[in-house]
């Protein structure tokens, strides 16, 4: 893991076109992806942060900066079934989430009841301007298009109190992969590896002020680099 407080040489990262939105046939694609492996997914992972001491690090890091901040709820965006929104909730976050697919919302109210779980879109969400005291984007953007990140990156920032946190977690690269069996079920989702310094850049684009970067070598049974990015709209 390199070290995050380091100075940085400036690196000019070219912005890929921007595209149209993703169709409703492309969302609705990966909505039923998720419908059919939300059971063995949730079981699958239930357990997976008890492994990781770097993300409980940086979700630790997270939680601590959002409840300092006290600037509203935090909003699990793209939350699966829920693992990591009850993981910030016992580290004593208000945190409730949203995720695209029916099925994974079912998953986390399931095995959360004790919290608020919607399905919503990250690039549209129902939620008021400047409400949230904090987000995260866990893995939820490994299946959008570089050239649709600075979109989810817009409503993130859109819903962000000024002052409030924001981190992310994504594979790192540059490459684009169909994923056609995952968690004991056939589907097709198309997954990005996205550089670092695109992420970065991106999200100063969008407003956002990056705190710290992280990039974790792959595990064992990984193929690819973790990235994590901490930033905050500006107050």
């Amino acid at each position: 893991m390199p070290d995050t407080t380091a100075p940085r040489a400036s690196v000019s990262v070219p912005v890929p076109p921007s595209t149209p939105m993703p169709s409703t046939e492309d969302l609705a694609g990966t909505q039923a992806s998720y419908d059919t492996v939300a059971a063995s997914y949730a079981a699958l992972l239930e357990d997976e942060l008890g492994s990781r001491t770097i993300d409980r690090a940086l979700l630790a890091a997270f939680a601590e900066t959002a409840t300092s901040a006290g600037l509203g709820a935090v909003g699990d965006l793209g939350c699966g079934p829920g693992r990591v929104t009850g993981h910030l909730a016992s580290l004593g976050v208000d945190a409730f989430g949203v995720d695209l697919s029916p099925g994974m919302v079912a998953e986390a109210r399931r095995r959360h009841p004790d919290l608020r779980f919607e399905v919503g879109s990250i690039l549209d969400l129902d939620l008021p301007d400047g409400s949230l005291g904090g987000a995260l984007l866990w893995y939820s953007t490994v299946h959008t298009p570089p050239a649709q990140l600075p979109a989810v990156y817009a409503e993130v920032q859109r819903v962000l109190a000024p002052g409030a946190p924001l981190l992310t977690a994504f594979k790192v690269g540059d490459c684009q992969v169909h994923l056609q069996h995952a968690y004991g079920h056939d589907l097709s989702l198309q997954v990005y590896w996205t550089p670092v310094e695109l992420v970065t850049d991106l999200l100063a684009r969008a407003g956002l002020v990056v705190d710290a970067r992280v990039v974790c070598e792959p595990a064992p049974h990984e193929k690819q680099p973790q990235g994590y990015v901490l930033a905050h709209r500006p107050a």
